[in-house]
């Protein structure tokens, strides 16, 4: 059984790159132009632009949540996107009360290790990054990471 999944974790890895990175996205479009109920305590409306931090906030959670979603530069995008998240937990919620459950930033944590669990496995299967890595070493004849099969720890 351990080798069936094993034989899987790459698509695990992919379908949680796909799902993160698009709720992800969603509360970046939501902040940015009002849709999907819009930011949060604005009534469905926007932020307004440049406002700190809210607005340059949306703006990661959006671009890094695509990248994310598309696995293109999956690391990069997942390390500035975690970055983003705890600094909203320490300096937006963590002021109110000492455990996310309290002070409302469950949604903060979460993302911030979500993507930090990505950068370190990378995009998984199915990712820009991949078709990419692939591409490269097919022109040059070398075998890549991503032929190979995962080795869990």
């Amino acid at each position: 059984m351990s080798g069936r999944l094993n034989s899987a974790q790459p698509y695990a890895v992919g379908l949680f790159r796909v799902v993160v990175g698009l709720l992800f996205a969603c509360h970046g479009a939501a902040s940015l132009f009002g849709i999907l109920g819009g930011a949060a305590g604005t009534d469905g409306g926007t932020l307004d632009a440049g406002t700190w931090p809210g607005w340059y906030a949306a703006v990661i959670q959006l671009v890094g949540g695509t990248f994310v979603l598309l696995g293109l530069g999956t690391r990069v995008a997942a390390l500035i996107t975690s970055g983003s998240m705890a600094y909203a937990y320490f300096n937006v919620h963590q002021q109110a009360a000492l455990w996310p459950i309290q002070n409302g930033g469950e949604a903060s944590a979460m993302f911030c290790w979500a993507f930090l669990l990505l950068v370190f496995t990378g995009s998984g299967a199915l990712g820009v990054d991949r078709l990419f890595a692939r591409r490269s070493a097919t022109a040059t004849g070398e075998r890549t990471s991503a032929d190979q099969t995962p080795v869990a720890a």
